[in-house]
């Protein structure tokens, strides 16, 4: 007999589909005996009155068991409690806040979903440890469930361009760390590609420091998957991650990635990285130069980033999830 499980997502909005993403890739690794369907509401995330209509909204629309994927916590009050499971993506959103802000959000965001649903689930250890901190709530409660990597990255083989190798940079938001990897590669010999949307001041340190790159933003997904494979090496040293799959990407490519002591990183990293610390240039440019120079290293780590992507992979993801579902309609 299937197990039937309702997945609640936010209502879809322009540039804002990675939850969407991930839980697809999670739905393709799932075994024949969970049969699922995917409800999306109808009110976007704004306003209290939308909120609540929305709490409304999804109570007919349960199931055996419910699957709150993110974003839309609150939708939590009025649904099932022994039915339901919500994943927690991060707890970033309550970094950026203060005040009395703040202690709305976590009152209807954190504290009281938890307390309306039997499991939590949360994409790291790291994740799990922040929220612990932050609420009183059962630790059995949570569990960890790694996001999954994309079915559609393969290994890609490469011939290291050791003249001038193509650095790989995602991301340009303030925690990803752009700002010192410019400084780290000021005088080497390499081209930087950076993906995702530069500001001015990137733009004047990329030219006070004469370095040869190339930006790209809103690239679909299949365009991503090639920067990765014309890459040389994958930088990733943010300041702050909730998971880190950038990571994963570089491994299941095959290419060598540098990324931070930080948070989540290491975790999700294992030993399939160079791991330095992000606030310092000198251990960014140092990690660069080795990877550059030691052909051993880079072989290393990419078989060493073949066999930790196995953990990431849908399939993988996919049977903790359907484990869960599993004790939830057994004991429902």
């Amino acid at each position: 007999m299937k197990t039937k499980v309702v997945y609640f997502f936010r209502k879809p909005f322009t540039d804002y589909f990675s939850i969407e993403e991930l839980f697809g890739f999670i739905q393709s690794g799932l075994p024949d005996n969970i049969a699922y369907s995917n409800y999306y509401l109808s009110k976007t995330s704004k306003g209290f009155l939308n909120r609540i209509k929305s709490c409304f909204e999804v109570i007919p629309q349960q199931g055996q068991v419910n699957h709150i994927t993110g974003d839309v916590h609150f939708i939590a009050f009025l649904m099932h409690k022994k039915r339901t499971i919500l994943t927690i993506h991060d707890l970033e959103v309550l970094k950026r806040l203060s005040g009395f802000s703040r202690f709305i959000v976590k009152l209807v965001w954190f504290t009281l979903p938890a307390q309306r649903v039997r499991y939590i689930t949360v994409i790291s250890e790291f994740t799990k440890q922040e929220l612990l901190k932050m609420i009183r709530i059962t630790p059995e409660k949570i569990v960890v469930v790694h996001n999954c990597v994309s079915p559609e990255i393969t290994y890609k083989a490469y011939t290291f361009n050791a003249e001038k190798p193509n650095i790989l940079h995602l991301g340009t938001a303030h925690n990803k760390n752009l700002e010192r990897l410019i400084e780290a590669i000021d005088g080497m010999k390499v081209k930087l590609t950076v993906l995702g949307h530069l500001r001015e001041n990137h733009k004047q340190l990329l030219l006070k420091h004469k370095i040869d790159y190339v930006n790209y933003f809103n690239l679909p997904y299949s365009e991503v998957i090639k920067q990765y494979e014309l890459a040389d090496i994958v930088s990733f040293v943010s300041l702050y991650e909730g998971f880190g799959m950038p990571i994963i990407e570089a491994n299941a490519v095959g290419r060598p990635v540098i990324t931070s002591n930080r948070t989540s990183m290491p975790e999700v990293a294992g030993d399939a990285a160079l791991i330095i610390n992000p606030e310092s240039v000198e251990e960014i440019r140092e990690a660069l130069t080795k990877l550059i120079t030691d052909a051993s290293l880079r072989n290393d780590l990419i078989e060493k980033g073949q066999k930790n992507v196995q953990r990431f992979r849908p399939a993988t993801v996919a049977a903790k999830y359907a484990a869960l579902y599993q004790s939830i309609a057994e004991n429902s």
